[in-house]
């Protein structure tokens, strides 16, 4: 496996830096957060991304894509990572997008993703029920047969980018107990369907989240994804795309700030000297040097894997997941303590970084579920 960009690559991430570095400084996200926007990104700047031809990365030119791959995608989300733009990539395109690439039918994707694919609309996966942590398969939210349809009763909770969202892949439960891999179905429905009420969640890392209630929504079969009651292995391979496109953005942020870091310690005096001329200071910026490159290595790794369809694709993920959601609180933490007590103010970016780098750690899964999770698809 090649963990070195392409020419192509390395071309479109030198288009998405410049891309992100001017129309999406970090201000951009005080702006959104300070104005309490519902949004919680720009619709604008999302146009102008899918124009670019990002949005349509991962799918087939027919529906508008670039028949391209996770690998190329990655690049995007680093840079988008790096400026903590909060365009809904990982919920839309990742999430829901892939779940619908996967196992969607032909009417249910020309539905649903050239508008997303021209910047026009985005989607969220409402994959996660009150109480379940990290497991899929406690969905919140049950799904009984209803005439020629079905009829959704329950909850969702941290519904990524879900308030506005045109379009949500939910899991419900048609068959079994909480908990159970078999019995989880999904579907395609409308974010203003009928008896569905969205309430706006401010996340810790000021994007938008929602939480979700079902009273009585109507669904038809024809809403169903994949096939009724086998929903969870399109689920399970969804979440890793997402996942590893969270980690891509992960690696971003990580980089910028041990970045803004390195520079503070350059220009900080302390006892007449500057401060990264001090070892400790030193010992500890190449810790957090070596465990962004150990990242890079496995989010590199996780996405060729994907868009190789590898047998060990859902490892590597896991793997990823692990090694980034540790790096970055590392360098955020010691970018925070290095910078001494204007860290924790808000005039500086380095806090608003942290904040990222903790919310993304919950995001799919921490550390420790990862760790697990690899050691449990290893065999141990």
């Amino acid at each position: 496996m090649q963990l070195v960009l392409t020419e192509d690559q390395e071309l479109l991430a030198k288009t998405a830096a410049d891309f992100v570095a001017e129309k999406s400084p970090v201000a951009r996200l005080r702006g959104l957060r300070d104005a309490k926007d519902e949004t919680g990104f720009a619709p604008a700047l999302w146009k102008e991304m899918a124009e670019l031809g990002w949005v349509g990365i991962p799918f087939a030119e027919k529906l508008g894509g670039a028949d391209m791959g996770v690998a190329e995608l990655a690049v995007v989300l680093e840079a988008l990572g790096r400026r903590l733009a909060p365009e809904p990539f990982v919920s839309s395109v990742l999430l829901a997008g892939q779940a619908l690439r996967l196992a969607g039918s032909e009417s249910q994707q020309q539905a649903w993703l050239p508008d997303m694919i021209e910047g026009h609309s985005w989607l969220a996966g409402a994959i996660q029920g009150p109480r379940s942590r990290y497991d899929l398969f406690r969905t919140g939210v049950s799904a009984t047969a209803d005439g020629d349809g079905y009829r959704l009763d329950g909850e969702k909770v941290h519904v990524q980018d879900g308030f506005g969202a045109k379009g949500l892949l939910v899991s419900a439960r048609t068959d079994g107990e909480e908990g159970e891999r078999s019995g989880v179905t999904l579907f395609m429905l409308p974010g203003d369907a009928a008896g569905l009420t969205a309430t706006r969640e401010w996340r810790l890392d000021s994007r938008n989240g929602a939480s979700l209630r079902f009273d009585g929504v109507r669904v038809a079969a024809t809403d169903v994804v994949g096939r009724p009651g086998e929903g969870a292995e399109v689920l399970e391979r969804a979440v890793d795309y997402a996942t590893a496109g969270l980690c891509a953005e992960m690696l971003g942020g990580m980089s910028q700030a041990f970045e803004d870091t390195l520079e503070y310690l350059k220009e900080r005096e302390q006892f007449d000297a500057k401060i990264g001329s001090f070892q400790a200071l030193k010992h500890r910026a190449a810790e957090v040097f070596i465990e962004i490159e150990l990242a890079r290595s496995t989010v590199m790794a996780a996405a060729r894997a994907l868009d190789a369809d590898d047998e060990q694709a859902a490892r590597l993920v896991s793997l990823a997941k692990a090694r980034c959601s540790e790096a970055y609180m590392l360098a955020a933490n010691e970018g925070v303590q290095m910078f001494g007590g204007v860290g924790m103010t808000d005039e500086y970016d380095i806090g608003l970084y942290m904040k990222q780098a903790r919310a993304s750690e919950l995001t799919f899964g921490d550390a420790a579920f990862h760790r697990d999770r690899w050691a449990r698809l290893a065999g141990y």
